[in-house]
Formats: structure tokens, C-alpha cells, sequence
């Protein structure tokens, strides 16, 4: 029997969805309603929204590798996912033209840069919800929940809402973004195309379904909103709460690994921690094999390495894709992704260059204190926040201490009443997730009561 597959028409639609009185309903096509047919396409609009959006613009003040990092030259999100963004762009031309020369899967009315744009776009939004200090952030809201001595806060709460609020995921709160806070604020978020929110999500899946890996993409409050999106794109779905990945999320993903794995090592060597030596011999061999450059300057030559390497990562991982097309359309990628299935040359270089990193970089002294000192920091935010969100939902306004209701004050979004806990405490993941490192640091210390004399 031939397994189900997924076709291009319907992954690659640029259907919209709103939310009215909590249900989803289909939006007009956005350059149609601003009268743009024609001069924009609908993933132009939707990498027009992206970044515009505050959530974007926050990005330039959270951590990439270092925390609070003082060099001018050291990568902060902001100028990852624009690099990413110009990476996946690359892949995704490569593949769309792939698409419509060799396999003729490309449908009447796209371009090759059609593909491209979408790629693009999620690459710019995949960080979105990454909160302050990065993945330690992450760490440290999850740890905060799970102490038994939280267990009566989160008592009230359903299953599957437990599960979401112990487990704060980045690329969770980045959908949320996306299609609930930004811009049409619990009306639809952004209202990004279907095809883009595919390409974003690169964990189809609530945390109901692996909670023991903890890497989720959708949290129970946007899943009506996500069912309707892979209804629209075609997703196979797997369970109740799990679908297929779209195809082009593989691209999105591959773009982020390439500029990690690379970009991470050259910015050890701009501020000390890796020694340029260290950069050649991993890629000297496979960007330039047959001669030696002559680049006297440091910092050029770092660059001219990166950049090449870059570059013959896209076209290998790009025909890497297409080697593999039906299975992506089948959802049935024999590999972990597509740096696993890649030509061993440039898997094992990756895989290299993050073993590195892992080994010299992301555990040096500069990076390790600042993360330790994330976890009083955050702490002493949802110390503030969390028992009077868990006042106001459980026991109603009206009961609020004084104390209670000048902490809830902080929130950039009042509390409504009759929201649920669960609703109060995505509330604040919305407001804590949101901060860019320094803020978080700066109110940490202002609350403390420190900074008062």
C-alpha cells in the first residue's frame, strides 16, 4: 500500500486565519485587502510583518552563545536570524528551482523565489520566543515550575496545561507570537501565510506527545489555530496533537545549523576563546583543499572561511533535499534531518564544528557565569509574578492584597477577569519571555530592592 503524501498546491498556500470569538476562521488574502496585488507578494507581506514586529526588533538585545557579551562583533539573535534568514533564502531558491526544472513539482503561478521567500521568512521568526539568556532561560523558567514547592501553584491546572507551563519552549512562544500577541493581538497574532507558519514550526507537536524530549512547538492555547493551518497546508497527521513536518521547515532548520555550527566558532575566535589555527584546520581542508589562501589579516580570513564553507553547504544540503524529496513528502525522512543524510564530507564537518563549540566554546568561564546567575534572575521575576497572576485567577480581583496588585501592575498586559490560571501564566511567559537580557537583568535588580539607595 503507498503511503500518504503531501503535495506543493496545498504546502505551499498563502491562506491566512483569524480568530472571532475564539473561533478560526479563513482571512482575506493580505495583498488583496490592502490593494498590493501585484506589488507584493503574500510572503513579502508576511517578511514585512516579521520584522516590523516588536518581538523581531527585541531580538537584538538577546543572547546568541554569550550572555551580555561586551565586543561590538559578537552575534546577538537578531543578527543570527538575519544571517540564517540570508542562508535559508539561498536553500530555498536552490530547491524551488530544483523543483520546477528536474522534478516539474512546482505549481503554475510560483517561483523559484517563491520558495526562497517562504524559507526566508521563517528563518527570520524562528528565535522569536527564545527568552532572556537563551537556552539557559529556558532552563531556568522550566525549573522554577517544577520545584515541589511550586506544586499548589499549579495544582488548578489541566493536564495538558501543566505540561506546557513546567515546560517553557522557545519555539513554542515563538508560534504563540506569531499567531496570537503580535499585531492583531488574540485575533490571529501576525496572520502569516499557511505556507510560512509551516516552514516555522519545526516540532508539529504538543508536549503531550514527547514529554520526556521537551521540544514542542505548540502550546494547547494556539492548537485550534494549528489544526487549522495544517488542514490547510495538507500536514499528514500522526495523532491527535501531532502532524508531519512541512518539507520546507527542513530548510529553515538547516539554515539555523549551518550559521550555529560555523558562526559560533568564528565568534570564539573574534573574542579570544578559539584560536584561528583551531577554525583552519577544521575548515581549511574543504574550502580550500588544492592551495593557501593569502589573507594576512585575522578577521578577513576568518570570514573568507566561514563565507565558503557557507556557501558549499547550501548547494550540498539543497541537493540533499531533493535527493530525498518523496520521502520529505512522506514525511518519512529516513534521518534525524538533513545534515545526517549530507554528503559525509560536509555532515562530518558540522558535526565537527558543533563538537567544538560544545567542547571550547559553549562552556567557557565568560559564558558559564552569566548563565548561572540566570537562574536567580528569572527566579526572582516569577517569584514577583506568578503567586499574584495565581491570586487574581484563582481567587478573583477583588481578594488581591495590596502587595498583589502592585506586582501584577509590572505586566505589560493587564489581567482580564475570569482568565483561567492557565491563560494568567502563558500571560507571563508572554511578558518574561519577551525580555531582552538586559531588561531582564535591570528589573530583576530594581525589584530586589537594591537599587532603592
Amino acid at each position: 500500500m503507498t503511503s500518504p503524501r503531501m503535495n506543493w498546491p496545498q504546502l505551499l498556500s498563502a491562506q491566512r486565519f483569524k480568530v472571532k470569538r475564539e473561533q478560526i476562521i479563513a482571512a482575506p488574502a493580505a495583498a488583496t485587502d490592502q490593494g498590493l496585488a501585484g506589488l507584493r507578494s503574500e510572503f513579502h507581506i508576511d517578511h514585512d510583518r516579521v520584522v516590523f514586529s516588536t518581538a523581531f526588533r527585541r531580538l537584538g538585545r538577546k543572547t546568541q552563545v554569550h550572555p551580555l557579551a561586551q565586543h561590538d562583533h559578537t552575534h546577538n539573535r537578531l543578527t543570527h536570524s538575519v544571517e540564517v534568514a540570508s542562508v535559508g533564502r539561498s536553500l530555498g531558491n536552490r530547491v524551488g528551482a530544483s523543483l520546477q526544472a528536474s522534478h516539474h513539482e512546482l505549481p503554475n503561478g510560483f517561483t523559484p523565489f517563491d520558495i526562497g521567500g517562504i524559507v526566508q521568512v521563517a528563518c527570520l521568526a524562528h528565535d522569536m520566543g527564545n527568552p532572556p539568556f537563551g537556552h539557559t532561560g529556558e532552563y531556568a523558567l522550566r525549573d522554577w515550575f517544577r520545584e515541589p514547592a511550586r506544586a499548589e501553584l499549579l495544582a488548578p491546572l489541566a493536564s495538558a496545561e501543566y505540561r506546557d507551563i513546567i515546560t517553557y519552549e522557545g519555539n513554542a512562544q515563538g508560534l504563540r507570537l506569531a499567531c496570537s500577541q503580535e499585531m492583531y493581538r488574540n485575533e490571529g497574532g501576525m496572520r502569516l501565510s499557511a505556507a510560512t507558519i509551516g516552514a516555522l514550526v519545526k516540532y508539529p507537536w504538543t508536549a503531550q506527545c514527547y514529554p520526556e524530549r521537551g521540544k514542542f512547538n505548540v502550546y494547547q492555547a494556539e492548537l485550534p489555530y494549528y489544526r487549522a493551518v495544517a488542514e490547510a497546508l495538507g500536514l499528514l497527521q500522526r495523532s491527535e496533537e501531532q502532524w508531519a513536518r512541512h518539507p520546507l521547515s527542513y530548510l529553515m532548520e538547516a539554515a539555523d545549523d549551518i550559521c550555529y555550527a560555523i558562526v559560533d566558532l568564528e565568534d570564539a575566535v573574534e573574542i579570544g576563546i578559539l584560536d584561528l589555527h583551531e577554525l583552519e584546520s577544521l575548515l581549511g581542508p574543504i574550502v580550500h583543499p588544492d592551495k593557501q589562501w593569502q589573507i594576512r589579516d585575522p578577521r578577513q580570513y576568518a570570514a573568507a572561511l566561514r563565507g565558503t564553507m557557507v556557501g558549499r553547504c547550501v548547494g550540498d544540503l539543497a541537493d540533499t533535499f531533493m535527493r530525498h524529496h518523496e520521502a520529505l513528502l512522506r514525511g518519512e525522512l529516513p534521518g534525524k534531518d538533513l545534515i545526517a543524510m549530507a554528503s559525509p564530507t560536509i555532515r562530518d564537518a558540522l558535526l565537527a564544528a558543533k563538537q567544538l563549540a560544545q567542547d571550547k566554546v559553549y562552556g567557557h568561564r565568560s559564558k558559564v557565569v552569566t548563565e548561572v546567575a540566570a537562574y536567580p534572575c528569572l527566579g526572582s521575576l516569577l517569584d514577583t509574578l506568578v503567586p499574584a497572576v495565581h491570586a487574581f485567577c484563582v481567587q478573583g480581583a477583588a481578594s488581591l492584597s495590596p502587595r498583589h496588585r502592585t506586582q501584577l501592575a509590572l505586566l505589560d498586559t493587564p489581567l482580564t477577569p475570569g482568565m483561567s490560571l492557565y491563560q494568567g501564566y502563558l500571560r507571563v511567559f508572554d511578558f518574561v519571555g519577551g525580555m531582552t537580557d538586559n531588561h531582564a537583568a535591570r528589573l530583576a535588580r530594581e525589584i530586589s530592592g537594591q537599587g532603592l539607595i
